[in-house]
């Protein structure tokens, strides 16, 4: 018979075994990462350069030594925009990969579908590539918010152009989504408000490609302030086309799902120099170059990829994939969901290649709640106007 010591050993074992094996995706030298992306479809532009850049930054943090002794492998999933694709994605890195987190996954309705998996295993879903309220809202210990949501940047980047730049009719040009009808609701609510009025809508779909008829009627609706919620290359296309057609009165506005550089550039590149705002929760990096911190992240990238200009998508992925690495620091070397939770809760940093500042604490899991306002002015994004956290109000 066994002695009481030596039972008690293989307790303590088989316990010890049993509280690793509830932590998925973290081993002795290993923390497995997820992401749900569209690398095929209208938000490609997104998705594709954030993963390379994400994979960049995980590849130097594993090249000294990883997070506590452990590497980090970043699994990813193209869902190509398609809801069922992503749920089927998210059930694959969660269920069989073993993911311990999710990270930059993109898509509002895609993140509202993956979170019926994601909530019942506490899996934490990181600086999601949407900033819809849902990412927060409710609040829920595993949700991390990136930045300022579609329907605060949306509000504040319109009431910039009504006060300031003499806009008075708010209308929206959207697909008829959940990321759609927030942009909606912003513009809405801010005429609610008493901020202009609000003319009304057209809404898409996401291979629509002409907006002739649209712009005729967002024309007799007298709007001049218009919110685009749609896919990138049709949002160049739609004030392209406004360009063509003489609306040169109208302020065309886009979320931060519309504020990145091929935006600019494309818009550049069929003779529009400007009449494009964005209202987002960082800064746009082509404007930043003289910031040393900026210029050496380019250096690197142009040196890893040939690329001579990271894109905001290669930013957004090196931003969210620092914010992860310092939260997995912050845990410690006994990595938990618990101890991931209240390491993203001690953040408190300056990001220079954003542009803004990252702060989250126990109940706040938004990183970074400023929110800036730029312009498209000849191929490149302008900031007009920063807005702080606790200089909104409804």
């Amino acid at each position: 018979m066994k002695s009481l010591k030596t039972l008690a050993a293989l307790a303590a074992l088989t316990f010890g075994g049993a509280a690793a094996a509830q932590t998925p995706g973290v081993t002795d030298d290993e923390i497995r990462i997820g992401g749900a992306h569209d690398l095929s479809g209208i938000f490609a532009p997104f998705s594709v350069p954030a993963v390379k850049a994400a994979n960049l930054y995980f590849d130097e943090v594993n090249a000294n030594g990883g997070v506590h002794g452990r590497k980090i492998t970043y699994i990813v999933e193209d869902h190509g925009y398609q809801v069922p694709k992503a749920v089927q994605a998210a059930n694959k890195l969660i269920n069989r990969d073993q993911v311990f987190a999710m990270l930059l996954s993109l898509g509002t309705p895609h993140n509202l579908a993956m979170f019926q998996l994601m909530e019942p295993k506490g899996i934490p879903n990181v600086s999601p590539l949407t900033a819809a309220r849902q990412m927060n809202e409710p609040p829920a210990p595993w949700k991390f918010a990136g930045t300022a949501t579609y329907y605060d940047a949306t509000k504040a980047a319109a009431k910039y152009l009504v006060e300031e730049q003499g806009g008075s009719t708010l209308c929206t040009m959207y697909l008829p989504t959940d990321f759609g009808k927030e942009i909606e609701a912003a513009l809405k609510d801010l005429a609610d408000s008493g901020t202009g009025t609000y003319g009304g809508e057209t809404t898409h779909k996401p291979d629509e490609t002409d907006f002739t008829g649209a712009l005729g009627k967002i024309k007799d609706m007298g709007c001049d302030v218009v919110g685009l919620a749609l896919g990138v290359a049709q949002q160049i296309n739609a004030v392209a086309t406004a360009h063509k057609l003489g609306m040169e009165d109208v302020k065309f506005l886009v979320s931060s799902a519309g504020f990145h550089t091929v935006v600019a550039k494309g818009l550049a590149a069929q003779g529009v120099t400007s009449g494009l705002y964005a209202g987002a929760g960082w800064q746009d990096i082509e404007a930043r170059m003289d910031t040393p911190k900026v210029a050496e992240w380019v250096k690197k990238y142009n040196e890893a990829t040939g690329e001579q200009l990271p894109g905001t998508g290669a930013l957004l992925g090196r931003t969210a994939a620092e914010i992860l690495v310092k939260g997995l620091e912050a845990a410690g070397p006994d990595l938990t969901h618990e101890s991931f939770i209240k390491g993203m809760e001690s953040l408190d940093f300056d990001d220079p290649l954003a542009g803004n500042h990252v702060k989250m604490g126990e109940g706040d899991h938004v990183a970074a709640e400023d929110i800036f306002v730029s312009e498209v002015q000849n191929g490149t994004w302008q900031l007009v106007q920063t807005i702080e956290a606790d200089q909104m109000s409804n």
